[in-house]
């Protein structure tokens, strides 16, 4: 039994003068030591004293001897000057303060400490299958309070809810920012330091776009830090307004025009092979049903068919959101009906994929692997299609969303009720006076995607 001291300080940093009863000593007494807590993670220094359980009970008494009052003095002062020490550190970490305080302090036991190698906490979730696609799991992080430390915890916690893809950007954002300057501490992420990381990005001809991604991810780490205590949101934080403002891109017009589409629906398929077909067909399933992505395509069950309806739940919405998402209604048109009874699994049962990318058992990594792949396909097949066809433009998954969106514009279709059929929830103040929409305008909305059939 540890019997302590506890005063709560700065930081969520818990300092404590102890008395370790564990383990006796020749001299029949235990050791006193200080105990630092901070982070889920406990570090012990051994000061010079040593007491009986009975003396160590005798330093709250009012009245002691001159030689325990002696060391209670000087516990006191050790409890004292090492919150003095915490409180001036800009974030805190065990080696840091050891370096401080306990080195070469003459009410401590000196040795030669171990490196202790910090790991966030896993909850026994077992990493390895991970550690190929994600190299920070298996660096060597010396110490807490870094972006390394951070950025694992974060992707750490991202792959346990299976949010690969999510995963897989913020891992991205810290191997550039590793590759930058290295491995820094909160403290160092000043305006300047963002400000020399953007331009070096840009010289490297890296796009705006990917450089607000990085950025943002080193925002939420942050935030995240500050939460555990790592960072402070004060003056030194430097995001904001009069701030370091991360950099938003414009966005590029990528959608087909409604004769690109015609020209893509009626392309000779006897020029395909069956698994090109079978792509063409993902890319129309994608644009005449809300310009769904195709983790959502891989992800639709029979179930998720009510008559001449699709409902379902975005895969993307499907964690980040407090309250239950909002799920998406489209009509299945006669084409997704058709691409359905051609490429979907047989026999049809409610709990299983209408098509066969995904099948249960499979883990979140390999889920994200098929996807993936599947979607370079995709866009592989488009490209010939579009090459064969004399448009110079893309026909990739991410551009038939887009040429959805576009041509409902186009055909006379509302903001909202574009917005309610990607299934965007961004612009809150849209759905708080917008009801659903009919499905039967959802149907005449479907037909304005194939008004170029003859």
């Amino acid at each position: 039994m540890i019997r302590e001291k506890r005063k709560e300080i700065i930081m969520s940093v818990t300092i404590a003068t102890v008395l370790d009863t564990r383990r006796i000593k020749e001299n029949n007494k235990y050791p006193v030591k200080l105990r630092l807590n901070f982070a889920r993670t406990t570090n012990y220094y051994q000061t010079i004293f040593d007491l009986s359980q009975e003396d160590y009970n005798k330093l709250s008494a009012p009245h002691i001897s001159s030689e325990l009052q002696a060391i209670k003095n000087k516990i006191k002062k050790i409890e004292h000057e090492a919150e003095a020490v915490v409180s001036k550190l800009e974030s805190f970490s065990f080696s840091e303060f050891e370096s401080k305080f306990i080195a070469s302090n003459k009410l401590f036991r000196q040795r030669k400490r171990k490196q202790i190698f910090v790991h966030p906490q896993t909850d026994d979730f077992d990493f390895s299958p991970y550690h190929k696609k994600f190299s920070i799991l298996q660096e060597t992080i010396k110490e807490s309070g870094s972006i390394a430390w951070s950025f694992r915890k974060y992707v750490q916690k991202l792959i346990k809810e299976g949010r690969i893809s999510t995963a897989v950007s913020y891992h991205c954002s810290y191997v550039s920012l590793k590759k930058f300057r290295g491995d820094i501490k909160f403290i160092s992420i000043t305006t300047s330091y963002l400000v020399a990381y953007e331009q070096e990005l840009k010289t490297q001809g890296i796009s705006r776009s990917t450089i607000g991604i990085y950025l943002r991810s080193l925002r939420a780490v942050y935030n995240e830090a500050v939460e555990d205590g790592f960072a402070k949101k004060d003056k030194s934080y430097p995001f904001g307004r009069r701030k370091y403002q991360i950099p938003t891109a414009r966005k590029v017009k990528k959608a087909l025009d409604l004769k690109d589409v015609e020209m893509i629906y009626y392309y000779d398929e006897s020029r395909l092979s069956e698994f090109e077909q079978r792509s063409k067909a993902y890319w129309l399933f994608s644009y005449f049903g809300n310009g769904m992505n195709i983790k959502d395509i891989a992800c639709l069950k029979y179930q998720n068919v009510h008559d001449d309806y699709l409902i379902f739940e975005r895969a993307k919405t499907e964690r980040s959101l407090r309250e239950d998402p909002k799920p998406i209604t489209i009509f299945l048109n006669e084409d997704m009906k058709y691409i359905i009874s051609r490429w979907g699994n047989k026999p049809v049962f409610p709990n299983e994929y209408i098509f066969p990318i995904l099948h249960h058992g499979i883990t979140p990594l390999r889920q994200y692997t098929l996807i993936q792949n599947l979607v370079g396909v995709i866009n592989d097949c488009m490209q010939r299609i579009l090459a064969d066809l004399n448009i110079d433009k893309k026909a990739t998954t991410y551009v038939a969303r887009h040429t959805f969106s576009t041509i409902l514009k186009r055909a006379g279709a509302s903001t909202e009720q574009i917005q309610e059929a990607l299934g965007h929830t961004n612009i809150r103040t849209t759905e708080s006076y917008l009801d659903c929409f009919a499905n039967d305008t959802k149907k005449l909305l479907s037909s304005k995607l194939s008004a170029f059939k003859k």
